[in-house]
Formats: structure tokens, sequence, C-alpha cells
């Protein structure tokens, strides 16, 4: 578990961080959002102990990390963006002597090393200098160094960035693997990644957290529900004066016309009212034919955009 109580970083008289606290519990895996220069980093770099809070405090798995910072850190594996690595050693002398600084006791050493490159996915380029790895392989170096030790949490900053689409689907798989077993942090540009990836989500704007929820809330809190697309085939352009049949509907709105002779609307309408059967009744009448109809997807990057401009939490 982890308790972020009462946060705030300044750096002379700017603050990056203002009065930050939340919970992340054990086993769950939180997307940490935010535009740049929001605070992202400086919370995930306090939260592993690289800087101290000029005020508040930080509990790692019940150790302060202030009081304790020792037992608080060895309960973190963090894997920084940019994928840092010793490019003159190769991939198991890499992930050994991180073994090495976390103190991974001599005698099992070798055993925990094997076992953590075997559940990255590296075991057939073990031997090979890391700077001569794809990009994909480095990210999983990185990931094996945060791992080794076995902490009981994970911080990845941008595990994604600069990966091709297979690249990127291999790590989210591990990812997603790694959260049956550790409590994960996990910082990405790609807000669809973490739409399809975490628990929950925290979001932080201009040192501040706007909004900790499901990223299905978020985005539950941004939908449309009173508008309607529907693709019609309308041979006598009822569509024109739908809106004066129907109380309920604001307004028409064309979209686009394809080349089937169907066209798109959006159906804007007033107040709660769910317009579907209304519009399956009246179009009928109108002799309307409806090819589809559906309500606008709402999406997590569509809470994010309304929350760091200031919409409702």
């Amino acid at each position: 578990m982890i308790e972020v109580k009462n946060i705030t970083k300044k750096y002379g008289s700017f603050t990056a961080v203002e009065n930050i606290s939340f919970k992340i519990n054990e086993g769950e895996i939180i997307g940490l959002l935010g535009p740049n220069g929001a605070g992202k980093s400086t919370t995930m770099n306090m939260i592993t102990g690289y800087i101290e809070p000029t005020e508040g405090e930080i509990i790692i798995e019940g150790y302060n990390m202030a009081q304790k910072p020792r037992k608080a850190k060895s309960q973190i594996g963090y894997m920084p963006e940019g994928v840092p690595l010793y490019s003159d050693l190769t991939v198991k002398e890499f992930v050994t002597y991180m073994a090495e600084l976390k103190k991974v006791d001599k005698k099992i050493r070798k055993e925990k090393v094997d076992k953590i490159i075997e559940k990255t996915g590296l075991k057939d380029v073990e031997k090979k200098l890391t700077r001569n790895l794809s990009r994909g392989y480095k990210q999983r170096v990185s990931m094996a160094g945060a791992l080794v030790g076995e902490p009981k949490i994970l911080i990845l900053d941008e595990p994604t960035v600069g990966l091709d689409p297979k690249q990127i689907t291999e790590i989210r798989e591990l990812i997603r693997e790694l959260g049956k077993t550790h409590t994960i942090i996990l910082s990405s540009h790609i807000l669809s990644e973490v739409s399809q990836i975490c628990n929950k989500v925290i979001i932080i704007n201009e040192g501040k957290i706007v909004a900790v929820d499901t990223p299905e809330n978020l985005e539950k809190k941004v939908s449309t529900n009173n508008n309607i697309y529907v693709t019609v085939e309308d041979s006598e352009n009822k569509m024109d004066t739908i809106k004066e049949k129907i109380a309920d509907i604001k307004e028409v709105k064309l979209i686009k016309e394809n080349e089937d002779g169907t066209k798109q609307y959006i159906l804007e309408s007033d107040g709660d009212v769910d317009l579907r059967k209304i519009i399956f009744t009246e179009f009928a009448k109108e002799n309307i034919t409806i090819f589809e109809m559906k309500k606008p997807d709402a999406t997590l990057e569509d809470a994010f955009m309304k929350l760091i401009e200031g919409g409702e939490k």
C-alpha cells in the first residue's frame, strides 16, 4: 500500500506539487496522468525517495519514507523513462548488478536473476550487450532491473514510449501479468493504454489532483448521453423538418453524406431524455429508414481534456 499525505514540493518560489493526497491499495494498477509540467514526475520521484517533499509524508508498505528510507525504498522497483542502461554490460550482467545494488542475498542471487530474466522474456538475449538490443528489449531489461529484489511496488515511467505496435502489445501484456502480483503505478502519455491496463486513474494538473477514479467512471462523467448519431436513408428529405416532429430534439446536424446515398446526422436533445425509442417510432412514421443508431463514445482522452481545462471533477 502507498499513502501520500498532504505532499507539497517547492523549488524556491515555484510550487511543483501542492498539498496532494491519495492512497493506492495492494494489487491496484494506477495510471498517473497529467500534461507536461503538471507535477507527475515530481510526484513519482518523491514516491521513490529520489527527492524529498517540502511538506507532508509518504508511507510505503507501512514505512515512512522520511523516517525509514531504506525499508521504504526496498519495497519499490522503479523503471525510469528513457531506459538508462549501462551499455558496456550484457543483459545478465546488468540485472546481476541491479541485484547487487538491492542487496539480494549472494546465495540466491544467481537464481533470482535467472528467474527475472526468464519472466521478462530476456533469456535469448541475456549474453548480448545492452547497447546492441532493440528498443523493445531495452525496455524489458529496464523492467527486469526494476523487478529484481522482489519489490511489492513497481513504478513504471512511460514504459512503452518509442516502441512499435508489436512491442507495445508485448509490454502491455507483461504489465498486466505483473499486476497479478504487484502494485503498479504507471505513467503514460498514451491514454488509451492507461484505459486498457489501469484499475484507477489519478490526474494531476498544475501541481494539484483534479481526479481520482476508475477510467470507466471518468468516461461516464463526460459522456454525451443526450446526443445520438443516426445514419439514415431519407429520399424525401424529411430530416429537414424532423426537429418539428420530435419536441425533445434540440438540434439536427448533418455530419456526412455516404456514397451509398445514406446520410449521418447527430441529434442533440434537451434534458436527460433517451431519444432512441422516440426516434424509432417517429422515423418509421416519416418513412425514414434507419441504418445505424448509436451514442457517441466517451473516452479517457475526453475526460482528461475536460478536467485539465477546468471542467467539473
